[in-house]
């Protein structure tokens, strides 16, 4: 039996193949396998610093090597964040495990600098076509399995934020007790690939590829003009959030080593973790508030949260830096969320998918141009200032995005993404 969507692709419903797992089975082997390829995007966090000592490169090329992650995920997701609407999910996921699979042999192989780049930008390009087609393939799955549409969305939020949080903690933990940490996470991920490559290549399929296929073209962004100040509103927010997370994310253990006078590979994956697992908890406590709510909140946290790690900065105090991190991470996180459902209200119903996908192009922007600004003061000027004005330019940034959220009227009466789209 087969039904046409909003957009007019043909589906089944559910579709059925010789040999397909059910579908609830297949929704958390999908799950599994976002959440594995989001943690193994931020494995090598903590082990920067073992590159970085091995080879002798100054901070800036070390921020380079994390950008080049960011530009990978961008180009990705404007080539093709959006082919798994004709090509299939199930296909498009295997494509992402596959040169997922890649960058980590390339981790293995070919690790000076050169080869670092090289290998995270792949990884960028594996995540940049995986995480709107997860998240769209688990929404089917899960609707398909009869499971509520809230609890797809919240396995969703957990496998992408919850993932990136984890992997810095499992690469901590690596390079704290492994007796070869620059080999033994990636080899360990290479298998975990491989084999959840067999287990998707199972899991039923919710798109039908179409006889014809449309013409190809990248993504675009299309919001009717009385509007636009509202997307881009909500696209400076994202930019200001996952500014935020690139900053603890790619210099956390410089600032931890610069600031603090901490080595600890352990502590470097575990601040960034903090900020991760606060933005997906956030997000799924707060996920029924109104966004208008949301918006307050996530202002009023964020706000808090990068001034304590100002401040923790100024007194060398790790536990103000690890606790402004969490309660950042939680406003941003749910920042971010709310910019989402913000950007969809925005566009027309049919265009909501390009939409988002162009906050989350900006977003990235956000993970790679101010930590490279970051990087290129920390040369110039000592680290605790660098990092208080950093930390006050992204507070004003996020204050001045929510507000205008706010003060715009651009907030109606969605409360998350998945509404919007809806």
């Amino acid at each position: 039996m087969r039904a046409a969507d909003a957009g007019g692709m043909t589906r089944t419903a559910p579709l059925q193949a010789a040999r397909r797992l059910p579908h609830g089975a297949g929704f958390w082997i999908i799950a599994l396998a976002f959440l594995t390829e989001m943690a193994f995007c931020a494995v090598p966090t903590p082990l920067y610093a073992i590159y970085q000592q091995r080879e002798g490169f100054p901070t800036f090329v070390l921020t380079m090597i994390f950008a080049a992650y960011a530009v990978g995920v961008m180009l990705s997701l404007y080539l093709a964040g959006h082919v798994s609407d004709w090509l299939g999910r199930r296909r498009v996921i295997l494509a992402s495990l596959l040169i997922t699979l890649l960058a980590s042999v390339l981790f293995l192989v070919w690790n000076d600098v050169a080869g670092l780049m090289v290998a995270r930008f792949i990884s960028g390009l594996g995540i940049g076509i995986l995480t709107a087609t997860a998240t769209a393939h688990l929404s089917e799955l899960g609707s398909a399995a009869n499971r509520a549409a809230g609890r797809a969305a919240t396995v969703s939020t957990l496998a992408n934020l919850g993932g990136i949080g984890l992997g810095p903690l499992v690469g901590g933990v690596i390079a704290t007790w492994a007796a070869r940490p620059l080999v033994f996470p990636y080899v360990l991920f290479a298998i975990v690939f491989a084999i959840e490559g067999v287990l998707v290549a199972f899991v039923p399929e919710t798109v039908e590829r179409r006889e014809e296929r449309p013409a190809y073209r990248p993504q675009r962004i299309a919001v009717p003009a009385a509007r636009r100040g509202t997307f881009w509103a909500a696209a400076a927010a994202a930019f200001g959030s996952f500014a935020v997370f690139g900053t603890f994310m790619g210099l956390s253990p410089t600032f931890l080593v610069g600031v603090l006078g901490r080595h600890s590979h352990l502590l470097a994956g575990l601040a960034p973790f903090l900020v991760f697992a606060a933005a997906a908890i956030a997000q799924v406590v707060t996920a029924r508030v109104p966004v208008r709510t949301q918006l307050g909140l996530a202002i009023a946290l964020a706000v808090l949260g990068l001034a304590t790690v100002a401040v923790g900065a100024g007194l060398a105090s790790l536990a103000l830096f690890l606790i402004g991190g969490g309660v950042a991470g939680a406003g941003v996180g749910i920042l971010f969320r709310a910019s989402l459902a913000t950007a969809a209200a925005a566009a027309e119903p049919e265009r909501r998918g390009e939409a988002l996908a162009g906050v989350f192009l900006i977003a990235y922007a956000g993970m790679t141009v101010p930590p490279l600004l970051t990087a290129a003061a920390l040369s110039v000027w000592p680290t605790v200032t660098v990092l208080v004005v950093v930390m006050a330019g992204a507070a004003v940034l996020v204050a001045l995005a929510g507000s205008r959220m706010l003060g715009r009227g651009a907030v109606r009466t969605v409360t998350s993404p998945a509404a919007a789209r809806g």
